[in-house]
């Protein structure tokens, strides 16, 4: 039996999302990995499905495309969050994850695109919360990349937003080398969990230029916990306010840190196409 599925992106994060919340939809790692195939599949960064939730609106489980199952993904919610809009105009959702409880509400929206900002909750920033397998300061990490006598990066900070982050301060972010160093660093023994990379250029108080690289997926264009993980970073250096635009490769998310110590995530959502597996 086929299942019906929608191809979205968020900055051009793109994912298959499919509503189990009435039907099993169980897929192997090896399924995933198959349709998650640029070149032989649909092709995705991650697997979305929506599944039924006993204490909020829906449950949101996502799978890599290497076929990993992860916590939870920024930009993903914002899709779920204007798929059940569909149904629920107009009113905050709860939307459960591995990674946690949110709730989101779409600001705007129209056939195939939307707006939606997500309450991401609270930064975890206890060593024991990012991961770490070792006690550690994780506003300034004893981790660098290169020579000991001159790194090429170095002095990472760790935030966990559900799933794990280590953010590195860089001078210019395209001289990055984004995967050569963020497959380095997403299976250090450090992070027994492994983590996801992104490398922050403060351009002002308000504005961050980020590129990521993602545990699981490799590098994507945009990464919604990784914005605000990367945010929440740079605040807490002193870098930046605790609201500003995080600039990806596909685009800007708006971040703020609320006085509360919620961090609320707003921004685009697309739908590219309807198919089945």
């Amino acid at each position: 039996m086929s299942t019906p599925f929608l191809k979205m992106n968020g900055l051009g994060n793109d994912f298959i999302v499919v509503d189990a919340r009435t039907r099993s939809f169980q897929p192997a790692a090896e399924q995933i990995r198959a349709w998650g195939n640029r070149a032989s599949g649909v092709g995705f960064d991650q697997l979305i499905a929506i599944e039924a939730s006993p204490e909020g609106d829906a449950f949101m489980r996502v799978w890599n495309s290497d076929g990993g199952t992860v916590e939870t993904c920024g930009n993903a919610l914002r899709c779920v969050a204007w798929y059940l809009d569909q149904d629920q105009p107009d009113t905050e959702l709860k939307i459960d994850t591995l990674g946690g409880k949110t709730t989101a509400r779409v600001l705007e929206r129209d056939a195939k695109t939307g707006i939606a900002s997500v309450d991401m909750g609270k930064p975890r920033l206890d060593w024991t919360q990012i991961p770490l397998s070792e006690e550690m300061n994780t506003e300034r990490l004893e981790l660098q990349v290169g020579p000991i006598d001159a790194p090429l990066y170095h002095t990472p900070c760790a935030v966990s937003m559900g799933n794990p982050h280590v953010v590195f301060f860089v001078d210019d972010v395209s001289t990055v080398d984004v995967e050569r160093t963020g497959s380095l660093i997403e299976n250090h023994p450090l992070f027994p969990e492994g983590v996801n990379v992104e490398f922050a250029q403060v351009i002002d108080r308000n504005t961050i230029r980020m590129r990521v690289w993602e545990r699981g997926a490799g590098i994507t264009k945009a990464c919604g916990t990784g914005a605000c993980a990367t945010l929440v970073a740079c605040a807490r250096r002193g870098l930046t306010d605790r609201h500003a635009n995080v600039i990806m490769d596909g685009g800007p998310l708006h971040i703020l840190w609320r006085s509360d110590d919620h961090v609320i995530m707003t921004g685009p959502v697309e739908v590219e196409f309807e198919g089945a597996l």
